[in-house]
């Protein structure tokens, strides 16, 4: 489907009380082309958006059951893994466009959803996903119906390392180990005992040190098997990705400077951020914080014959709802910067 950079758009949103999905419902009423019709929530029916996110406390919508579904342009489903690939058909019949921001529809093979998850119930649907990280190519996302928003961890480290793939620096055969610092909000807004604030509060806390479900996500869409270990920490809203790579060939700075150059010199929500001056001299999630932005850069470790590539994200926008509405712009063929403008804000408080 494609609408046209003029078109208005009806939009739902499936689990709108979770924090990407009130971050889809800020984007969505601030946006050129869509009007916010429905947000579902069970728990929250018939209260309004303001009383869940109250930043939204002026939007004239209610939460509305998950079982009556209007009929849209496009839905959103923000819903915990598994829920989405139960309810595939009815969302689907409910809309010409479906944006799922869970894992229910990255992966493309059936087996992946065996060893990485828990199995899948609507694999027919697979091959009708197209998995959305604009900046690795939009071609397949433009005038997708079923898109695949990427992992918030696999997002910070794919657009760290894609500058090495894509210029060779690295290959498949190269030794690759991505760090990730990510916030509080990664956990939901349910997130348990674990994310509750005398138990997060202050911590570095490695809680998957190997064998995060986004290796994945990565392996698929850079063709890399990386080592990968991700801690909690002490912010509310951010991915930090630090990523070691050792090339097998020599490489300079130069190389580095046109590799990632090359790659995201026209990318309107990259920012290259390596080493400069100030005090924000490497990518920073306060940087970004509530943006659709994401920042880069890098570092090269010539006598350890290592790259240093890092990455900056806002989980929950970057890496869930920013993300899918860039998606939805750019499989619609409205303007891609569109409803996502804001630039963030200097100085601010913890991400």
């Amino acid at each position: 489907m494609s609408a046209g950079e003029n078109a208005t758009l009806t939009a739902a949103v499936v689990g709108a009380s979770g924090f990407a999905g009130g971050e889809l419902c800020r984007l969505l009423t601030g946006h050129p082309n869509f009007e916010l019709v429905q947000a579902t929530s069970r728990e929250y029916e018939n209260k309004t958006l303001g009383y869940v996110h109250p930043n939204l406390r002026g939007v004239d919508v209610r939460f509305s059951s998950p079982d009556d579904l209007d009929s849209v342009d496009v839905l959103f489903a923000s819903t915990p893994h598994g829920v989405s690939m139960e309810h595939i058909d009815a969302f689907r019949d409910a809309a010409g466009t479906v944006v799922d921001l869970s894992a229910d529809f990255r992966l493309s093979e059936e087996a992946d959803y065996d060893e990485w998850y828990d199995g899948h119930v609507a694999p027919e649907h697979l091959a009708d996903a197209a998995y959305a990280l604009p900046e690795l190519g939009r071609e397949k996302l433009e005038g997708a119906d079923l898109i695949a928003s990427g992992g918030c961890n696999a997002t910070a480290t794919m657009l760290a390392l894609k500058p090495l793939v894509d210029s060779g620096v690295i290959t498949p055969d190269d030794q690759v180990v991505a760090d990730l610092k990510v916030g509080s909000s990664e956990g939901g807004a349910g997130g348990g005992a674990a994310s509750s604030h005398p138990e997060r509060s202050g911590v570095v806390r490695p809680y998957a040190p190997t064998g995060h479900r986004h290796e994945a996500e990565i392996k698929q869409e850079l063709g890399l098997s990386l080592s990968f270990t991700v801690h909690a920490v002490d912010m509310t809203r951010g991915a930090a990705a630090t990523c070691h790579a050792f090339p097998s060939e020599r490489v300079t700075t130069g190389d580095l400077w046109g590799a990632y150059r090359e790659a995201y010199d026209d990318e309107p929500f990259v920012r290259l951020v390596a080493g400069g001056g100030g005090v924000y001299r490497y990518p920073e999630p306060k940087a970004v914080a509530g943006t659709n932005h994401a920042e880069v850069g890098f570092e090269l470790d010539p006598e350890n014959g290592r790259v240093v590539a890092f990455s900056a994200i806002d989980n929950v926008m970057k890496g869930a709802a920013g993300q899918a509405v860039h998606a939805a712009n750019v499989a619609l063929g409205l303007e891609e910067t569109a409803g996502l403008e804001f630039q963030g804000l200097h100085p601010v408080g913890s991400p």
